[in-house]
């Protein structure tokens, strides 16, 4: 009995059972027959051929694919001939040099900024769970204010983060500045300068409102990642609605400290009653200010009860 590999050997090659008159070429990442349309074997695009002289280096730069989506697609190429095969006067190619180092010094700046910062920016979005509409938008914010010049000599992960948090705000999408920076490990003085310098130069440009988290999306997205119920979560909005028609002010104070506070105090008569340390951490405050924050609404509570 033959073994597996002798009767692999015998099986017919491809190219045995293609036509008389084969004519290979890669169509669409496949090895093809252009006569009789027979597919030979796949094209593997990241195991291209090593480039070692100046034609093959040439013929790499008209055939390799271009993985960007922006960009200039019009590339000047350095060679002899022209369209019809004819050779190009000294004076021709002096001239389409020129033309070439005028187009890249007009499009490579802002594209080398764009290859840096495209890969970044999916990759904090990929990190921070963010909606495809979210990233739309950060591209933009983004990308007018590199074509102002604004990124010059400041930092590009700052801006991007920036530029995430305010496309965060435009939808009003649950994410606190904090946790963008801690997430993508860029400390928040930095962010928040790249954060003023867009709202200032860039929103009124693209006529984004800027809108800033509300004391009730909070309530909800802490009660999530603390795990309480949806009642406890009412019942702690109800609580500052309460204290807020009596007299608490909530303008000028940091929304997370007045979500934290209700929460614990929602939570205090149930059976998943939450610590001051656990509910202030998630929060991304002190207990000094959860604590004051928790006096207030009580004191406020106590004229209604």
């Amino acid at each position: 009995m033959k073994s597996y590999r002798e009767r692999l050997n015998q099986e017919d090659k491809p190219e045995d059972r293609c036509c008389e008159d084969p004519c290979i070429d890669i169509r669409s990442g496949n090895n093809v027959c252009l006569n009789c349309g027979l597919v030979l074997d796949v094209h593997l695009v990241e195991n291209d051929k090593r480039a070692y002289n100046n034609e093959e280096i040439e013929k790499r730069k008209h055939t390799e694919p271009k993985w960007r989506d922006f960009g200039s697609r019009t590339i000047l190429p350095n060679i002899k001939l022209d369209c019809k095969g004819h050779y190009l006067t000294p004076e021709k190619k002096t001239l389409f040099h020129r033309l070439s180092k005028i187009q890249n010094s007009l499009i490579s700046g802002i594209e080398r900024n764009f290859w840096e910062a495209k890969p970044k920016m999916k990759q904090f979005v990929f990190k921070l769970n963010i909606p495809e509409y979210i990233h739309e938008t950060a591209w933009k914010i983004y990308a007018v204010a590199v074509k102002k010049k604004l990124t010059r000599g400041r930092s590009i992960e700052g801006f991007i983060a920036a530029s995430l948090y305010i496309a965060i705000r435009v939808h009003e999408f649950a994410k606190i500045l904090e946790e963008i920076s801690n997430m993508v490990m860029i400390p928040r003085k930095l962010v928040v300068r790249s954060l003023s310098i867009l709202l200032r130069e860039v929103l009124p440009e693209l006529n984004l409102s800027y809108k800033p988290i509300g004391v009730k999306q909070l309530i909800f997205k802490f009660g999530n990642e603390l795990g309480l119920s949806l009642e406890i979560q009412k019942n702690a909005l109800n609580l500052l609605s309460n204290s807020s028609k009596v007299g608490l002010s909530i303008n000028g104070k940091d929304p997370r400290g007045l979500a934290a506070s209700a929460l614990y105090l929602a939570t205090k008569k149930t059976k998943d009653r939450k610590t001051q340390t656990e509910v202030a951490k998630l929060a991304k405050i002190t207990e000094i200010t959860l604590r004051t924050r928790i006096k207030e609404i009580k004191s406020k509570l106590a004229l209604i009860l």
